[in-house]
This record gives structure tokens, C-alpha cells and sequence, in this order.
């Protein structure tokens, strides 16, 4: 359509002064809403502010979902990252079992941690080495305090138990701890690849539908995955590495001879279980040249899967009813169920005869434990836990010296590609105030343009080009600034455009009610 020469003149006319962005006022772009509380108001207690972040469905009260609109200005707010948990390093197994928390309840558990309202993204990962919970919250205090009752809840320990045990780690620190756990840099067998499969799990479950790793956290495991697969693809560090699993197989090879007054290769072996512990278990005891094992499993589908995947094993199957009697013809026995009770104790042990009788070593890699510690106090059986491997794996710590400084190397870049990521969100709220500002200026502008235009008899399809028209003029000025701003590769580079572009468009400055300028 072919716009009149007046109605062109005239817009061009009412737009084109370039001081009206300095010398006009207008509102901010937009208001953060603090949920649950209202403009003036004190903040909202944590009861209101459960409600406003819950919804009905189907007469049950859940937690509502954020729109892509809230997570954005949640990130923007200056969300920073946290981790609180415990590890292999610092908390004995007998605190970690309490805590631990099975793959399928990941999500739940992160439901849980953000229903108070005062954790904003949360993501669980749990493993037999460690427990630890990645949150972003804009009150650090207020998060740590939601998240504290959470862990004693679950936990049943006290407190002042919690302390002793638990570590947390705020902002850059805690960036670059989940790089390191990725990388495999803080794993008990360093450069072991099972911990990066776990935290892509992690991540992966973040970004489910009921997950809650928002945009800050989901993008932090994403770069940690990206960073843990650099690692064992740029460095040596994962050539030649062992597992838990091989870790046990070796502390099981060192110990029979002392322990069983036998030689390892003439060792009967059985392993309680069979996922994917058990399928490692195997593969390393396969490499020793293993030629014969049972496996005692609740069902016969995944143990029939690994009789399949290891053809030159003889592999005998067995369910749970045959236990006692695998055990009491076995040497040593692994033990890697996910049961939250214990296959073996004193008491089962003395019940089923194998108290005072020929030597027994049982391995127990799993967490929580299936090996009570109780069965230490029989004579004839030796038990051994994760936390046993400590000495086995501390040599292959110091042989990977070389290939973990080179690792930290491509673990900073990655780490900072994210600092610099989250920091770029800090730009989005000068954007927004930048386009609405300029937007009120174009729709007032409008105003008195149309106004002129009344009487020139245009169509309406003609006033609707007026309309693209100065849309796509005020979106043609404001791209040069806003790709500067985008563009910006330090943080102190954004930092300072930010700043210059709040001072050079005034976006800083009051506005009046109506969010008009008065006219002077």
C-alpha cells in the first residue's frame, strides 16, 4: 500500500526529533513482582508466599509452574548459584545413606526443596559417593534456612550432625565445584566416567516437565556436561581410570589372601544385584579372567541381559529365595542392590548358619549400604565398604596429576563461559526499560500524529501502515544499542555499557504517574 506524502511528512515530523529520548520521562520497562506481596506492602511471609506460587488441580494444591516470562526475570534478577551437600570426602557413609535419594525421586525432592517459595530452580544429584543439591535463590539466608529443614527432615539427624557433615559453596565457588565434579577432578577414582553419565541425568531431569532447574541452573549442568565431556575427550585423564567397581574387584584381588587364605582366581564369586554396578563389576572382573559368578537378583530380566552381554562367563542365575544358599557356597560376595534395608546383618548371618564357619569377605559398593556394619563383629567374615576403596584408589590419584592440572585448564574456560553467560542476563532488564521507553515516546508521538491525521480521511489500513511504520523505525535505532550490549564479551565490558546506556537514555530517572513527560 502506498502511503499519502502528508501522512509520511507528518510522522517523520512528530518522530524525528532526536532529543525526545533525553528529554522526556517515562516509566521504568517493567516491575519485578515479589510473589505474594503487593506494591507498598511489607515483604510477604513464607505462608503467603506459598500460596501465590501454588495452584488447584483437580482439587489438589500443587506447585505452579513458572511461565518462560517469570524464569527469565528470575535469571535477571541476579539469581546466583549455591551447592550444599556432602560427599565421600566429607561425611562418613553412615550419614551419606541417610540422605541419599533414588534417581526416580530426583525431581520430587527438588519439588519439595522449592515449595517454601524461597529456593527459585533446585536440581538433586545423589550417587553412592555423594549427595548434593544445586539451588539459585535471590535471599542466600532464607534458601539455606528452607533447605536445612528440608535435609533434617529427611534425614532424621539433628542439626548440629548436618554441620559437621555438610558443605556449601556460593556463587563462582560453587560454578566451579560442579565443573570439577563433571570433570571427574572430585570423584573418589579421579577421571572416572560414571559421574559425568550422572550429572547429565541430573540436568536432563532439570529440564523435565515437574523438574525445577530453571533457566539459570539448567544452564549451569548443561555447561557442566559439556565441560566433563571436553575433559575426557582433550586430556589422558580418563585412559586406564577405575570405577567403584573396579576399585572393589581390586581391593577383593589384594585382600583374599590374607582375608580367605586364598588365591583370587580360585575365589567363588557371587554379586547380589544387577544393574549397572554389577554390569562394571563384571566387565573388570571379566578382564582378570573371571570364567564363572552368580548373580542373586529380586527378577531374571537384567540378569539374563548380562548373561547375554558377557557370553565367555558362565553366569548362574538366582532369585532372592536362594540367597543363603549362593552365599553360604560363595567366597565373596559383592553386594549392589538399591534396597534401603540391609541384605546382610549379624543377626541374618548367625541365622543362617554362616556365623563361625569358613572365612567370608562381603563388598558392599552400594549406597545406602547393604552390608550392616554389625557384621564386622563376626570372626570369619570380613566386610569392606566405598569407603574401604580410599586406599586402594589413592595411587591412581597421584599417577593422574599431569592429566588433573591440564583438566582444571578446559574446566576455567568452561566455567567461565558461564559466569559470563549469567552475567549477560544482568543486560536483560536495560533492554526491556530501553524498548518500553521508546515505545511509550513512539505510541505518544502516534497519538498526536493520528490526531493531525483526522481529517486527511486515511483508511485503515493506511493508519495501520503508519503504525509498522514507526515501529520499524524505533526498532531500526534501538538494534545498534541493544547488539552492543549483547555483544559485550567481558563482564566488566556489559557491566559498563549497561551503565552508559542507562545514563545516555535516562532510563534511571523518575517518571510521572501516567508514565508521561509533562511537556515543558
Amino acid at each position: 500500500m502506498k502511503l499519502s506524502n502528508t501522512a509520511v511528512a507528518l510522522f517523520l515530523l512528530s518522530v524525528g526529533g532526536a532529543h525526545a529520548f533525553s528529554a522526556h520521562r517515562s516509566p521504568p520497562a517493567f516491575a519485578l513482582h515479589t510473589t505474594g506481596a503487593t506494591v507498598g506492602s511489607a515483604p510477604a511471609s513464607g505462608a503467603l508466599r506459598m500460596v501465590a506460587s501454588t495452584e488447584l488441580v483437580n482439587g489438589e494444591v500443587k506447585p505452579r509452574k513458572k511461565t518462560k516470562k517469570e524464569r527469565l526475570a528470575l535469571a535477571s534478577k541476579g539469581l546466583q548459584v549455591h551447592v550444599v551437600g556432602l560427599s565421600i570426602h566429607h561425611a562418613e557413609v553412615e550419614v551419606r545413606e541417610k540422605l541419599a535419594v533414588p534417581e526416580y525421586e530426583w525431581n520430587q525432592a527438588s519439588k519439595d526443596i522449592c515449595a517454601s517459595g524461597d529456593v527459585e530452580e533446585a536440581a538433586v544429584l545423589s550417587t553412592c559417593n555423594r549427595f548434593e543439591i544445586y539451588y539459585a535463590a535471590s535471599n542466600p539466608r532464607e534458601a539455606m534456612a528452607a533447605i536445612t529443614e528440608y535435609l533434617v527432615e529427611r534425614s532424621g539427624l539433628p542439626v548440629s550432625v548436618l554441620r559437621k557433615n555438610l558443605f556449601m559453596l556460593s556463587g563462582d565457588d560453587a560454578v566451579w565445584h560442579v565443573m570439577r565434579v563433571s570433570g571427574g577432578l572430585d570423584s573418589l577414582v579421579v577421571g572416572e566416567g560414571q559421574i559425568l553419565s550422572q550429572v547429565r541425568q541430573c540436568h536432563l531431569h532439570s529440564i523435565e516437565e515437574d523438574g525445577h532447574g530453571g533457566k539459570v541452573l539448567s544452564r549451569m549442568l548443561n555447561n557442566a556436561v559439556a565441560a566433563g565431556k571436553r575433559v575426557r575427550s582433550e586430556t589422558a585423564i580418563s585412559k586406564g581410570s577405575v570405577s567403584i567397581s573396579s576399585a572393589a574387584v581390586e581391593l577383593s584381588e589384594v585382600m583374599c589372601q590374607p582375608d580367605l587364605n586364598l588365591p583370587f582366581s580360585e575365589a567363588r564369586l557371587a554379586v547380589v544385584g544387577a544393574g549397572k554396578m554389577t554390569r562394571l563389576l563384571i566387565t573388570h572382573l571379566a578382564s582378570r579372567g573371571l570364567e564363572r559368578i552368580t548373580i542373586v537378583n529380586r527378577s531374571l530380566g537384567r540378569p539374563n541381559e548380562l548373561k547375554e552381554q558377557f557370553p565367555d562367563v558362565d553366569v548362574e542365575v538366582k532369585l532372592m529365595d536362594d540367597l543363603w544358599d549362593v552365599v553360604g557356597r560363595s567366597d565373596i560376595v559383592y553386594t549392589a542392590t538399591s534396597s534401603t534395608d540391609y541384605v546382610f546383618d549379624e543377626i541374618l548371618l548367625e541365622e543362617n548358619g554362616l556365623a563361625g564357619g569358613r572365612p567370608l569377605m562381603l563388598v558392599d559398593i552400594a549406597v545406602p549400604r547393604n552390608v550392616a556394619e554389625d557384621c564386622k563383629k563376626i570372626p570369619n567374615v570380613q566386610a569392606y565398604n566405598v569407603d574401604d576403596l580410599k586406599a586402594v584408589v589413592a595411587k591412581n590419584t597421584a599417577m593422574r596429576q599431569k592429566e588433573m592440572i591440564e583438566a582444571e585448564v578446559l574446566l576455567l574456560e568452561e566455567k567461565e563461559l558461564f559466569i559470563g553467560w549469567r552475567e549477560s542476563l544482568s543486560a536483560i532488564p536495560t533492554i526491556n526499560q530501553l524498548q518500553e521507553r521508546a515505545n511509550n515516546f513512539r505510541e505518544e508521538e502516534l497519538k498526536k500524529c493520528t490526531r493531525k491525521l483526522a481529517n486527511s480521511n486515511l483508511s485503515d489500513k493506511e493508519l495501520e501502515a503508519v503504525e509498522r511504520l514507526s515501529r520499524g523505525i524505533v526498532n531500526k535505532l534501538l538494534h545498534g544499542p541493544m547488539a552492543h550490549l549483547r555483544k559485550s564479551e567481558s563482564v566488566e565490558q556489559k557491566q559498563a555499557a549497561v551503565k552508559e546506556l542507562s545514563s545516555m537514555f535516562r532510563l534511571e530517572d523518575d517518571d510521572t504517574p501516567n508514565g508521561r513527560s509533562r511537556r515543558r
